[in-house]
């Protein structure tokens, strides 16, 4: 039978199939061979023995959470307390880009910003919007369960963000912990520790403790370039320009005319360091 993981507790699998979930043990040839199971993936299994003999082929893994087939990411990003990052957006859009995962960006605490800040971040995000990323507000549910549907999504951000508040908004009967910022240092406490896939909204999606692979340490150049959806409207005479000192580079000169928004180039060349 073929069925999905849902949840892992040491080396026991939740594994739902047809409305039921099964707790299943993998086969020892799994550790043999270094195989390891991650939260969202299909599997082949015996509801009798209750063991997992095979993983199907994901479309996609990640190892900070373990998680894999992941069809959109819901990037909490709040306008305050922590305060609002485009450093940090742009590192969670770019992991998704290589992932191949759609990023949505999600505004919160809206309600306990001052106006100017709101219209600055506001003005901000049109960019992002005309390069075609969705930007959705987390008071704006509709939007977002529309969204859900028949999507296996995953909701990250900056700790203490408002991820599990939203969730919880989503649906009142999970009462997921939420975690308050701490003033001093700006940030949350992690309050998801185990990752859970649950059935929402005629789809699918994921608490986690959010991604902390950030660094893309080891992350060939090319890979984060092509990352930048915008720099592809500007094809360069140069093959495989890294668009930092070439000089007549067609990127560098869409950032200088404000074509592209600078934040973003410079962030992109902070993650190929070169900044």
């Amino acid at each position: 039978m073929q069925g999905q993981i849902i949840k892992i507790i040491s080396d026991l699998h939740i594994v739902a199939c047809d409305g039921e979930t099964y707790p299943c043990k993998c086969r020892g040839i799994f550790r043999k061979e270094h195989i390891t199971p991650l939260v969202g993936d299909y599997v082949l299994f015996s509801k009798d023995k209750k063991l997992i003999e095979s993983i199907v082929p994901r479309k996609n893994e990640f190892q900070r959470p373990k998680v894999s087939n992941i069809d959109q990411a819901f990037l909490i990003t709040s306008l305050v307390q922590p305060d609002f990052s485009l450093n940090l957006l742009d590192k969670l859009i770019v992991l998704m880009e290589i992932n191949h995962v759609e990023p949505i960006i999600c505004i919160t605490k809206e309600d306990i910003t001052d106006e100017d800040e709101k219209r600055r971040v506001y003005d901000i995000l049109e960019y992002y919007k005309s390069i075609g990323y969705k930007v959705v507000s987390n008071q704006d549910l509709e939007t977002i369960e529309k969204l859900l549907h028949g999507k296996t999504s995953v909701f990250t951000g900056q700790t203490g963000a408002g991820k599990s508040t939203l969730l919880n908004k989503l649906n009142p009967g999970w009462d997921l912990e939420t975690g308050e910022v701490s003033l001093a240092l700006g940030r949350g406490r992690h309050t998801t520790r185990v990752v859970e896939l649950f059935e929402l909204f005629d789809g699918k999606v994921m608490d986690t403790p959010g991604f902390s692979a950030l660094d893309f340490k080891g992350v060939d150049k090319a890979i984060i370039r092509d990352a930048f959806v915008e720099f592809r409207e500007y094809p360069c005479p140069f093959r495989d320009c890294n668009h930092t000192k070439e000089g007549e580079c067609e990127v560098k000169k869409a950032v200088l005319a404000n074509n592209i928004m600078e934040s973003r180039y410079l962030n992109y060349l902070s993650f190929i360091g070169e900044e």
